[in-house]
């Protein structure tokens, strides 16, 4: 896309939350209210300033609209998708804690974000309406469960979005891994330093470290465009307080799905110092059909980056094996078509497993 765009910047230096304020900052037609309304009953809505200035208004298949403006396709459910695509339900053996793999949890202690995502694969527990923030009491069982399992070596702070507390609850959930010796990585997965650059903080950054423990941060950006010079300011202020950085992006119809754009997006991630890590297939949640290409189009655009750009350019593609079974990485052999759009998936322990699945 041109850099060229004639863009309006939000009514306020507040996020816009409601249809109506869709309507007023001119990111939604007045006729298409009713159908934005039914959208709203059932899934979270927040555009933070940052991205509402970064939206063309002028262009109806702006990238960053389509990744944050609610449309009425997300009320089209299809029969694969599933209130929980990854299966983290199925292994959460306390509040707040997924358990997948051997080495590492997800630790989820807030479920709300500053701007939600129309694809979130969480989108039936994050927002106003889901699970909120982790109670003090969940928090102590799942810093229990942490530190009564000496195979944790990482704990991964998801959500939500966990750069949303504040720099005392951070600093609070950092001295706590500290006090777990077997801890020795706590990684971040966060949109912050793109959606709301200003909060990346001298005290935040502070907060996100602890003695004896790496910390990562994991900045999921979709498209060139989120990289803007705020946003790369932040993760400078990151990486140069010696926090690692990793990038993961989520592979999407009419945000990404061309190789100039992944090609631009991968090329930004490494000059801001960010390394990329991971390209996702949408997962199967409910109302997202409209941003899902089949994996034979995703491998395809994947394999057209390598001799394209650099080594350090390039993600690994993967796919969520839906009902709990971990990450494939399908720009490679652990994925094959067994029929016209059915494949089977070899999850890390070498199972098999139909995708779409087959109930």
């Amino acid at each position: 896309m041109s850099g060229q765009h004639h863009q309006l910047k939000p009514i306020s230096a507040r996020p816009i939350r409601t249809p109506a304020e869709l309507v007023e900052t001119g990111l939604i037609a007045a006729e298409n209210l009713a159908d934005i309304d039914a959208v709203a009953k059932r899934y979270a809505i927040a555009i933070s300033p940052a991205m509402a200035a970064l939206i063309d208004r002028n262009d109806p298949a702006d990238p960053i609209a389509r990744q944050f403006v609610p449309d009425a396709a997300e009320m089209k459910v299809t029969s694969e998708e599933r209130q929980d695509p990854i299966g983290d339900l199925a292994h959460s053996p306390v509040e707040g804690i997924v358990h997948r793999y051997p080495d590492r949890v997800l630790l989820k202690a807030a479920h709300v974000c500053p701007s939600y995502c129309r694809f979130c694969f969480r989108r039936e527990m994050v927002g106003p309406q889901g699970l909120g923030t982790l109670p003090t009491e969940a928090m102590t069982g799942a810093f229990g469960y942490i530190a009564g399992h000496p195979e944790i070596w990482e704990v991964i702070l998801t959500g939500g979005e966990p750069l949303i507390l504040s720099p005392r609850r951070l600093g609070e959930i950092m001295q706590r891994l500290a006090a777990i010796d077997h801890v020795k990585i706590v990684r971040f997965h966060t949109r912050v330093p793109v959606v709301e650059p200003d909060r990346i903080d001298e005290v935040l950054v502070a907060a996100l470290k602890a003695s004896g423990k790496v910390a990562y941060v994991a900045l999921h950006a979709n498209h060139p465009r989120e990289l803007t010079p705020a946003a790369r300011a932040a993760c400078a202020r990151l990486v140069d307080a010696g926090i690692l950085m990793i990038s993961q992006s989520v592979l999407l119809k009419g945000v990404n799905d061309n190789p100039d754009t992944l090609v631009a997006l991968m090329r930004a991630f490494v000059e801001t110092r960010v390394k990329p890590y991971y390209l996702h297939h949408p997962d199967l949640a409910p109302g997202t059909s409209h941003f899902r290409l089949t994996i034979e189009e995703g491998r395809t655009l994947v394999a057209g980056l390598r001799g394209r750009i650099s080594g350090l350019c390039q993600p690994t593609y993967i796919l969520d094996i839906p009902g709990g079974y971990g990450k494939a990485m399908i720009g490679a052999d652990g994925i094959r078509q067994v029929d016209i759009g059915c494949y089977m998936v070899s999850d890390f322990k070498g199972g098999g497993h139909a995708y779409p699945p087959s109930d």
